[in-house]
């Protein structure tokens, strides 16, 4: 393909992709891929300037056609897009380019976290909110009046406003209104797929729900989708106050009672632009909301005055973009594994894409009904999801471009292992399960879980390890493991001296664990390290666990009735029995628990600490919570009891116990809650 045919076949295909962004609200690929487009033809015009067009994609903003759904409006002041920066190079790039448009003198800097929803303009006459409008394609926006109007935290009158005020921002949907969203819609399709009719398309991100929630021909169904709106802007302004800073504006947004995002920083050079775009890359999922990147804008507006606009965005501003986690991919075939306990999961063989940070070839599907709600079959196009460290996840197919006649998937009858049992879904569960105990996934995976960092943490002893051992005859249950002898493992293929003895060494240093890594370590369903650690100060040695009934077990925290019964059944088995005397006679310690003998004052109570406390470090805090009966769990829920508040604590944890209203003490109001299990007066 020629140059000027790739151009001419980009800008068609950015353009058909803008059309179902922007006006359908129902994107066929991520942000990630179509910035890659954009950018590609970017660079092709750059390298070919005799093929300039000034109707080129990368020359517009936003969409072209508008949805007939709405009436258009002509923004006084145009709507910009913004220039992107995928690092830090490109954001240093940038930031000389500033320097030359401004002839050296120094910039100060906002920045702000760039939130992934829809932009929308407000307007006000005399402090009466009278439209909205969306962005469009810069100039002229869509009317969406009626249903911004449904919107709590957009203030419909304004005190002492100037007769026209133009706001600017972002309505986004938050997390919590979208899986509620989301678990709604799934609770839908249980019941159409009962019936025998096909499920509806499920919300994929907030992004794309709070678009479709915002753009309802009926205003009444926005008003139940709890959508939010953060401003950080100015438009058109008749006989306002004069202004000579942007953050002097966002002040007066604030003062006139908009929402103003809280993390807005005001700083002074690149560098410290650079630290709060990467603090926001590792903490994004910090928040309430779904943010992709940062924006970063020069503070003085004369400054921005002497920058000016390219054909499409400011100069003085550009968007850092975090890495995408969502993309698109074919996905190729979908296959099932066999967890420890027989549990089958259906998985996702992808065509691979480097997406949250990493090349992800395989993802999770999670059961069968997920398998059926999402509708997601071999030869999609699909969204896959991966968030930090999340497992990667398929969202749901991409169902205009599906080929035409391809088949839904079914779930396989039998086991995949060789023994080929039937598999069986009990009444009332959603997992589908191989009850044979001689499978030998199952075994492979037990043995797994037992050396995992988790459980008893025995490094070098991964997936490829275990299936060496187990095809070899080596192990055929966790207790093996301490019977492993150097020539053994020598006689492996790949196996030297160096690779033998540490692994020898990590399966001997995995001997002295402590009592609630040993429990978790024997993959009873549903005994997880929180129950096992409650488990563990309750009844002290593993031989008074052996031997506790189901009703001592079940009076635990964090154990219950159902997790009890798991455990006593767990023991009953004699192949069960006999690992655990294999473990003793190998050495393995068991650990053992002081058992407290404080009075659970803070049973079912859950208490969060951070910051630097005076007469406690962070383990003795959480100790002392956990002696009374409480949890002591790393972040901050609707379920939190309180949180404890030292010296630097963590502004996220601060911040959202704050918007949940869960009580914040010091350290006196937390002694007062060891010694009495209440909130201090």
């Amino acid at each position: 393909m020629t140059p000027e045919e790739r151009i001419s076949a980009l800008r068609a295909e950015i353009a058909h992709h803008n059309e179902r962004y922007y006006a359908d609200d129902a994107p066929e690929i991520s942000d990630a891929d179509y910035d890659r487009l954009v950018r590609e033809l970017g660079q092709l015009e750059v390298e070919h300037p005799e093929f300039a067009d000034t109707e080129s994609p990368t020359r517009q903003v936003g969409a072209g056609a508008l949805s007939a759904a709405f009436s258009p409006v002509q923004h006084s002041v145009p709507m910009t897009s913004l220039d992107n920066a995928m690092d830090g190079d490109e954001l240093t790039a940038w930031g000389e380019r500033l320097g030359r448009g401004l002839d050296g003198v120094p910039a100060q800097y906002v920045c702000e976290l760039k939130i992934d929803g829809l932009a929308m303009s407000l307007r006000y006459e005399n402090g009466i909110f009278v439209q909205a409008a969306t962005r469009g394609d810069g100039r002229v926006g869509e009317d969406v009046t009626a249903n911004v109007a449904t919107i709590a935290s957009v203030p419909k009158s304004l005190v002492g406003a100037p007769p026209v005020l133009e706001v600017r921002g972002e309505v986004y949907l938050p997390i919590e209104a979208f899986e509620k969203l989301k678990a709604s819609k799934e609770a839908e399709n249980v019941a159409r797929i009962a019936a025998g009719k096909k499920p509806d398309p499920v919300p994929v991100n907030p992004r794309n729900a709070g678009a479709g929630s915002l753009r309802q021909k009926d205003p009444s169904v926005t008003a139940t989708r709890e959508l939010a709106f953060w401003s950080y802007q100015l438009g058109e302004v008749q006989g306002g106050p004069e202004f000579t800073s942007h953050h002097e504006t966002l002040e007066y947004l604030q003062q006139l009672g908009f929402p103003v995002n809280p993390e807005i920083r005001v700083v002074g050079d690149l560098d410290a632009v650079y630290s709060f775009c990467r603090h926001w890359q590792d903490h994004r999922h910090d928040l309430g909301y779904e943010i992709d990147g940062a924006v970063v804008k020069v503070d003085s507006l004369a400054q921005r005055e002497q920058l000016g606009f390219t054909s499409r965005a400011p100069r003085w501003a550009i968007a850092f973009k975090f890495p995408p986690e969502e993309r698109t991919t074919l996905l190729r075939a979908i296959e099932v594994s066999v967890g420890r306990t027989g549990r089958t999961t259906p998985f996702a063989v992808l065509e691979p894409v480097f997406v949250g940070g990493s090349t992800v070839g395989m993802a999770t599907l999670h059961n069968q009904d997920q398998v059926a709600f999402k509708d997601v079959r071999p030869g999609d196009t699909v969204v896959v999801r991966k968030a930090g460290d999340v497992i990667p996840e398929v969202v749901g197919p991409v169902l205009s471009l599906r080929p035409e006649g391809l088949p839904a998937w079914e779930f396989p009858k039998s086991c995949p292992c060789p023994l080929q049992t039937e598999l069986v879904r009990p009444e009332g569960e959603a997992d589908t399960r191989c009850v044979e105990p001689e499978c030998p996934f199952q075994r492979d995976q037990r043995i797994i879980y037992f050396a995992s960092r988790g459980a008893m943490d025995i490094e070098g002893l991964g997936d490829q390890t275990v299936f060496q051992l187990s095809e070899a005859g080596l192990v055929a249950d966790p207790g093996d493991v301490y019977s492993l002898t150097r020539e053994q493992l020598m006689g492996l293929e790949k196996w030297g001296t160096t690779k033998a003895d540490n692994l020898l060494a990590a399966i001997e240093g995995s001997k002295s664990r402590p009592l609630p890594r040993v429990l978790t370590s024997l993959g009873c369903k549903g005994l997880g390290p929180s129950a096992s650690e409650g488990i563990a100060r309750r009844f002290g040695t593993l031989d008074a666990v052996m031997s506790a009934s189901e009703d001592e077990l079940a009076t635990t925290d964090g154990v219950g009735p159902i997790i009890a019964a798991s455990i006593v059944r767990w023991f009953s088995r004699d192949p069960n029995v006999a690992m655990v005397e294999k473990l003793r006679a190998a050495g393995v310690d068991f650990g053992r628990v002081d058992v407290s003998v404080l009075p659970p004052v803070l049973a079912g109570k859950a208490v969060v600490v951070t910051g630097t406390l005076e007469t406690f470090n962070r383990e003795e805090a959480e100790a002392a919570i956990k002696d009374r009966g409480g949890k002591s769990p790393g972040s901050v829920s609707a379920k939190t009891f309180a949180v404890v508040v030292g010296a630097e604590p963590g502004a996220s944890k601060l911040t959202k116990a704050e918007a949940l209203g869960v009580p914040v003490l010091d350290e006196a109001g937390f002694r007062h809650l060891l010694e009495t299990g209440e909130l201090p007066a």
